[in-house]
């Protein structure tokens, strides 16, 4: 790109999700960049969707268990994110879920953001977690809430060293402008639509026997309740997946429970296509797995709120069901409503949505981010001179 250095600043990459996704394809839109993230412990079969690249870690790479337990280290990563050395570079693009987009530059250095969500368990969602995961009462308690709070006003004032942010989804530009107070150009991440494809020869939904949910499990993406509402309704359920919830998810389950563990994309392409709908109760940034139901021609049942009411069609062409709140009972009747108009949904519909978020459509919209932002010159908030000195 014109002869410009590229740095690429991500997280962490220990597995691959959705923020990987999206950073392969500025991987591979930009070939050029050096990568860096604040560990890089990624499998070697993953590897090549990032050309092969290693990312420059920090020095919690090197800190004792970090390969298996980086994240007990949460409080140093901020000091880590801000030792990563960007000198030299012309243009940071920094993939951030936490701290990714607090990565050191100094002007005239451009740092573009895309921001898949302000750090999600410093603000929105932080009583949640402090009380999904117990570590909200007692004297432990004081101390997460502390370091949380640390946390969140580290993240508020890092928020001046980007010049421009790109949010995936309007959800999240929404809470980029009431967290920041700043605008974001709204990229919605990239969906494999020439992976995930439905069957050669598709059933319509209502001839298929089972559902299937799938997500890593974590206490924010409510598989528990999920599963509860299954085994209540005593619908055949396959859950992909596993987590630190693992014992909480298993709890609930019953004999119409069946779980698949972690699989290979070609597996989760397989269920998708084969289920009768995808089950999703997180509030979730953006979402890619509803979306890649939908490209597999599979409707998708989900929690009404974020991402979910951008991908999800639920009038004219209806590729899935929204219920309102997130407990076992809801998604029940959720369930139940769904299959009470299943012959809405078709395979098709469903298949022309998913299209609306692919590849081709990513690269685009980043290309034009990007562009537009060089042709300007740098505009950061003028705090970052102060913020940068503390």
């Amino acid at each position: 790109m014109d002869g410009r250095r590229i740095a690429v600043v991500h997280d962490w990459l220990d597995t691959w999700r959705g923020g990987e996704n999206v950073l392969a394809e500025i991987v591979a839109e930009y070939p050029q960049a050096d990568l860096f993230a604040l560990v890089d412990f990624l499998p070697p079969a993953y590897r090549p969707r990032l050309l092969g690249k290693r990312a420059r870690t920090s020095f919690v790479q090197r800190l004792p268990g970090a390969k298996r337990h980086f994240r007990r280290y949460l409080p140093l990563f901020p000091a880590a994110i801000e030792s990563l050395d960007l000198a030299g570079y012309d243009l940071v693009i920094s993939n951030s879920h936490a701290f990714a987009k607090g990565a050191r530059v100094a002007p005239p250095q451009l740092h573009l953001c895309y921001c898949n969500t302000p750090m999600r368990y410093a603000w929105d969602l932080r009583e949640q977690y402090l009380s999904v995961t117990g570590l909200g009462s007692g004297l432990r308690g004081i101390l997460v809430r502390r370091m949380l709070e640390r946390l969140r006003e580290w993240d508020r004032r890092t928020a001046g060293r980007v010049d421009r942010f790109a949010a995936n989804s309007r959800y999240i530009a929404e809470r980029i402008r009431r967290t920041y107070g700043r605008d974001a150009t709204v990229i919605h991440p990239p969906v494999d639509t020439a992976f995930f494809t439905p069957a050669d020869r598709p059933f319509p939904p209502a001839e298929r026997e089972y559902y299937v949910t799938a997500s890593r499990w974590v206490p924010y993406k409510r598989v528990d309740l999920i599963v509860a509402a299954f085994a209540q309704l005593r619908r055949p359920l396959v859950v992909v997946g596993e987590g630190p919830e693992d014992t909480n998810v298993r709890r609930h389950a019953n004999s119409s429970i069946t779980f698949a563990g972690e699989v290979r994309r070609e597996r989760l392409r397989d269920l998708l296509r084969g289920a009768r709908a995808f089950v999703f109760a997180a509030e979730e940034d953006f979402g890619i797995l509803p979306v890649e139901a939908q490209a597999c021609g599979t409707p998708v049942i989900a929690y009404g709120r974020g991402g979910a009411l951008e991908t999800i069609a639920t009038t004219e062409r209806r590729t899935g069901h929204l219920f309102d709140l997130q407990s076992a009972e809801a998604i029940a009747r959720a369930v139940e409503s769904f299959e009470r108009s299943i012959d809405a949904f078709d395979a098709a519909a469903c298949r022309a949505q998913a299209e609306r978020f692919g590849v081709a459509r990513f690269r685009a919209e980043l290309r034009r981010f990007v562009s537009s932002a060089l042709q300007e010159p740098p505009q950061k908030v003028a705090a970052q001179a102060c913020n940068d000195a503390s």
